[in-house]
């Protein structure tokens, strides 16, 4: 029989190409200044407002506190379109003032969270857009450009894997950055989160033995199991230090 990985917060999916996800509560060391919940990405919800949407168990004051952080925190990413930008002080220092930038908030039932698992509600956060875009223009954030991704003889795949390791908030940053630079990865969804480490949903440009093959030359991410005996899990890595 497979072994399953225990169930964990998880992630609706992507709405755009590129996009990358901030890790769950179960992790929250990852973001120590940051992020303490595994957030939903930013969408763009119109031309005044930016919408974060976030998991919370609670309607305190600290879970709304840092779920603004991580709603926000995604908006950054979606509109800079660098996953890795987070890992910049200046960059931490203005997203830990998500209060500033926010309008109003609300919150919803998490549909996912129905069989029990993963946080009970989802906190919506409408962000100032003309605000947001002044303090990314003072940070000298640019807009993402659009572009395809390298062209590589080999069939797109979709895989899942396992990454961990990871241990403070710049492990994190190390590997959203790695991923997103990757000219093999077109998107990646991390969808469950455990101790130190992480379930992450990669689309790629090509099949995963080319991927990890890619990876273990690189050696920024080790290649633990290829073919790990886990439902679910098509290959482990580890963070390299």
């Amino acid at each position: 029989m497979l072994a399953r990985f225990p169930e964990a917060d998880v992630c609706p999916p992507l709405h755009r190409q590129r996009r990358f996800f901030v890790a769950s509560a179960a992790v929250k060391l990852l973001f120590a200044l940051l992020l303490a919940s595994l957030p939903l990405a930013g969408v763009h919800a119109g031309p005044s407002t930016y919408t974060g949407e976030a998991p919370v168990n609670s309607q305190s004051d600290e879970e709304r506190a840092s779920a603004l952080k991580t709603a926000l925190a995604n908006v950054v990413i979606e509109q800079t379109g660098d996953p890795g930008v987070l890992a910049r002080s200046d960059v931490a220092a203005a997203v830990g003032k998500a209060e500033r930038y926010v309008l109003q908030f609300r919150y919803k039932q998490n549909a996912i969270a129905a069989d029990g698992s993963g946080s009970r509600l989802i906190l919506v956060a409408e962000f100032d857009s003309t605000a947001v875009d002044e303090m990314l223009q003072r940070l000298g954030l640019a807009a993402p450009t659009i572009g395809g991704t390298a062209p590589i003889d080999a069939t797109p795949s979709e895989a899942t894997v396992w990454i961990g390791g990871i241990h403070s908030a710049e492990d994190y940053a190390r590997v959203i950055s790695y991923l997103g630079k990757s000219n093999l990865v077109r998107s990646a969804q991390p969808s469950q989160a455990r101790g130190d480490g992480m379930l992450v949903k990669l689309s790629l440009g090509t099949d995963l033995k080319h991927f990890l093959d890619a990876v273990g030359m690189e050696r920024m991410l080790s290649v633990v199991n290829a073919s790990p005996p886990v439902e679910g899990v098509d290959a482990t890595l580890a963070l390299g230090p």
